[in-house]
């Protein structure tokens, strides 16, 4: 086997790891010396095959941004065929859809998707591009449908209203999920989530 082939592999088993831990137990219980002595390497392998812990973190919220794209891709994130034009009540559906599939995922994965929010990059260092991009790709299904709500708004400011929205969306549905608080039983917070999301939408709409 290559020396390449053993980096390959040495780095999915400690993304695989980490994964398990951050799903199983939060971010909180991830440490490197535990996953070194789980896929049977030096402490100091790690780092053969990444440059910092924080990097091994973004790869496991890497894969869970991948899953909750999916999710919202399943839950109402596909728009309208190209050359069509999405009605405002089709729109306002979506976005409804998309703001309970990601209660729904939110709820499924606690501990992945409080780890999404959790992690800080160390010393204050920017989140690299490659994970950024990721992680912008999920306004994407908000802006779509506000296309048809608002169209003749200039495009930054729909990626701003799309990142507004979906700001108020994650905050009812963290701190409807917060053990710390009142937990809120999800079916009452769909029904918040629903009427936020509608009234809102109403008010966008042109005219």
């Amino acid at each position: 086997m290559s020396t390449d082939e053993r980096r390959r592999r040495l780095r999915e088993a400690l993304v695989d790891a980490a994964e398990r831990v951050i799903a199983e137990s939060g971010l909180g219980s991830l440490k490197a010396r535990d996953l070194a002595r789980e896929v049977g390497c030096a402490l100091g392998a790690i780092y053969t095959v990444f440059p910092d812990l924080d990097t091994l973190i973004l790869s496991v919220n890497s894969r869970t941004l991948a899953l909750l794209d999916k999710h919202l891709m399943e839950s109402g994130g596909i728009g309208p065929k190209a050359g069509s034009v999405e009605e405002p009540g089709a729109a306002t559906q979506r976005l409804v859809a998309l703001a309970n599939g990601y209660l729904g995922f939110a709820a499924q994965n606690r501990h992945r998707w409080q780890a999404l929010f959790a992690h800080r990059m160390a010393d204050g260092r920017p989140v690299p591009d490659w994970h950024r991009a990721e992680q912008m790709r999920l306004f994407s299904y908000v802006e779509e449908p506000l296309r048809a709500l608002q169209t003749n708004l200039p495009d930054e400011d729909r990626s701003l209203l799309a990142r507004s929205l979906f700001s108020a969306v994650h905050g009812i549905v963290s701190l409807g999920l917060e053990e710390k608080l009142t937990s809120v039983p999800l079916p009452k917070l769909q029904r918040q989530l629903e009427l936020l999301v509608s009234a809102t939408a109403h008010g966008l709409k042109d005219g």
